[in-house]
């Protein structure tokens, strides 16, 4: 699995055109399902993003998670997170997992981001998205979880 994560003051996902999904200061997530995930890669993997430390305190250090500043969370699916461009100029999508499995998956960050963070936001599994944020920083992190 892999999450790109920005540190956001505000972020939106439209779908044809109607807000899906929106939040205020926060995190805005890209959740990519390898074709191996599981139930508990997941796991893993929020426990991890929930607890990273990357807002700012009052000395201005990075030193405070989602939870300590009261943020909200967007995350949208990314299967594109999983291109192969090793070879040639098309990429391959062939290490992402496979829909329904990555679908299931990303229903179930969902829901255990859910039992922790107040307001959760989300986009479409598959759906045509236009994402627009403000990337505050700018602060990115990508978590692999072969990486974890």
């Amino acid at each position: 699995m892999r999450l790109v994560i920005q540190v956001v003051s505000r972020a939106d996902v439209k779908i044809d055109g109607r807000t899906a999904g929106e939040i205020g200061p926060g995190m805005m997530v890209l959740l990519g399902v390898n074709g191996t995930d599981t139930e508990a890669v997941a796991d893993k993997m929020v426990k991890k993003m929930l607890a990273l430390r990357i807002f700012p305190d009052e000395n201005g250090k990075t030193n405070r998670s989602l939870a300590d500043i009261g943020g909200s969370l967007l995350i949208v699916s990314q299967f594109t997170l999983y291109a192969d461009c090793s070879r040639g100029n098309r990429p391959s999508f062939i290490k992402a997992g496979p829909p329904q499995m990555a679908n299931d998956l990303y229903e179930y960050v969902l829901k255990k981001c859910r039992e922790t963070v107040p307001c959760v936001e989300h986009g479409e599994f598959g759906a045509d998205m236009k994402v627009t944020l403000t990337n505050d920083g700018p602060f990115t992190i990508v978590l692999d979880s072969d990486d974890l």
